[in-house]
């Protein structure tokens, strides 16, 4: 299996169905896209997934992080 954004072969399994055999959740360890089995193949082939979204090692190592959520303000300063 390869990633369908990354194309690397790191994928690990996230969850199962509670019903057996219905879906599963996969995630890239390379560039931690996520998708469930059961979306449409643009979503989970690398074949067919949007060329403008797929991502090559220098994409990832230069994107942007996401900022931390700040802690809660006590409740007097809310």
């Amino acid at each position: 299996m390869l990633c369908p954004r990354c194309g690397d072969q790191h994928i690990e399994l996230m969850a199962t169905s509670p019903v057996a055999d219905v879906w599963t959740v996969h995630q890239c360890q390379r560039c931690l896209y996520t998708w469930r089995s059961t979306e449409p193949l643009r979503r989970t082939s690398r074949e067919h997934y949007p060329q403008a979204f797929r991502m090559t090692q220098q994409d990832i190592d230069n994107a942007p992080q996401v900022p931390a959520i700040p802690p809660l303000l006590p409740e007097d300063e809310r």
